[in-house]
């Protein structure tokens, strides 16, 4: 039985976060075709309507995990809005998925760079002369 209970707890801990990569595609561009009414006033959204993932299906973006990013990187490698996109997701605080050509791990090392930035300090921590 132990067994049955690993794969029982497996599945709900796969379920919970197929959820909130749903929840978080809900607010990507290539989701937004999908929406009836974006929570974003229109001219924040703009940016949207000229992604390359608009119309590409939404789960590339979203891959499980282990799964390789490659196909949704390449699709945003050329895309004239990448920056706004990848903006986006960092004011945000999206936690799931490829935003701007960018994985949830590249956008924490991002954040953490900018944060150390902001405070004077060098990547190593120490103070910048």
């Amino acid at each position: 039985m132990p067994a049955q209970s690993a794969t029982q707890s497996e599945k709900a801990v796969q379920s919970q976060k197929a959820m909130q990569a749903r929840n978080a595609m809900q607010a990507s561009p290539a989701a937004l075709q999908h929406r009836g009414q974006p929570e974003e006033a229109p001219e924040e959204r703009s940016w949207h309507d000229q992604a390359n993932c608009l119309g590409v299906d939404p789960d590339l973006f979203f891959p499980e995990r282990g799964a390789s990013t490659r196909e949704a990187k390449e699709v945003c490698r050329g895309c004239v809005v990448r920056e706004a996109c990848l903006e986006y997701a960092l004011s945000n605080g999206e936690k799931f998925g490829i935003w701007g050509g960018m994985s949830e791990r590249e956008r924490r090392r991002l954040r953490r760079a900018r944060a150390l930035a902001r405070r004077g300090l060098g990547p190593t921590g120490a103070a910048s002369a």
